[in-house]
């Protein structure tokens, strides 16, 4: 019996591997092409490594655009939705999980149901809304749609029911208000779920295209996902320089993922427990 437990996990283990391997050539292709010239990558010809690497790229994308304002820009905004979202999302949990209220049950079906809403319905509404508190072509107008997440709420609300109310209240007897509660004892307890919840969020506002896309007209206020199209656009088919610019864009995602992945990875394993 053990013998085929060993078995079925090295064969499994293999085809996860495989699967992982299979699942990162894109990505490898992506890095091999920054380094190739642009008619190598259209010719084909060049193969799948590079034949003689250049940086060329990289300095494109750095010469004729102001891509490290860019960076900033996509770094300032994502950072503050994503504390905000957390922000919001432990706090929302919390007064859904352990307070009461009239229409409570309703409210928290409220903003499920605004899960199930495409944000190309509310997209015309959210512009006409922003347009008019005149913050177009502004990164408040990033930010301030995204500072609350309904699936942030519904996560924090699961996970805080779990925790016990005898130690609530326990804290309550010696004297912690509801803000000192929050802090000292519900935020370490849920602080797994926080790390998964804002690597997601993190992710998102960082690749987001669409609606920065909408609010964003200047150059100077553009956020990273736009230079794919800028280059592609302004360089016509030089794509060299749009590998080179996803390459810089991919990295700081992969930074955050790598620095959290201990607390992701266990708060994936906490949500599947529950």
């Amino acid at each position: 019996m053990r013998r085929k437990n060993v078995w079925v996990d090295t064969v499994v283990t293999a085809v996860l591997v495989i699967a992982a391997c299979i699942m990162l050539v894109p990505y490898l292709w992506m890095v091999l092409s920054s380094f190739k010239g642009n008619m190598d990558i259209i010719s084909g010809s060049g193969g799948f490594w590079p034949k003689h690497p250049s940086l060329d790229g990289y300095r494109t994308v750095f010469a004729d655009a102001p891509f490290g304002v860019w960076l900033l820009n996509s770094a300032f905004t994502s950072v503050i939705i994503t504390a905000a979202t957390l922000f919001t999302s432990a706090l929302a949990g919390y007064v859904f999980a352990k307070h009461q209220f009239r229409g409570k049950r309703i409210w928290f079906l409220l903003i499920l149901a605004t899960m199930m809403i495409p944000f190309q319905v509310i997209m015309i509404p959210t512009y006409l809304i922003t347009a008019k508190l005149g913050l177009v072509n502004n990164l408040a107008a990033i930010v301030l749609p995204n500072l609350v997440s309904s699936y942030g709420v519904f996560l924090a609300k699961q996970f805080i029911e779990e925790i016990p109310n005898d130690l609530l209240e326990a804290a309550r007897m010696d004297g912690a208000g509801e803000l000192k509660l929050m802090v000292r004892i519900i935020a370490p307890l849920i602080f797994p779920m926080l790390s998964a919840l804002g690597i997601f969020t993190f992710m998102n506002a960082w690749n987001n295209y669409l609606w920065p896309l909408i609010v964003l007209n200047d150059t100077e206020k553009m956020t990273v996902p736009l230079a794919l199209v800028y280059f592609n656009g302004t360089h016509v088919v030089n794509y060299n320089v749009v590998m080179s610019a996803a390459v810089l864009i991919t990295i700081p995602v992969i930074v955050v993922f790598l620095i959290f992945q201990k607390q992701f990875v266990k708060g994936l394993t906490m949500t599947g427990m529950k």
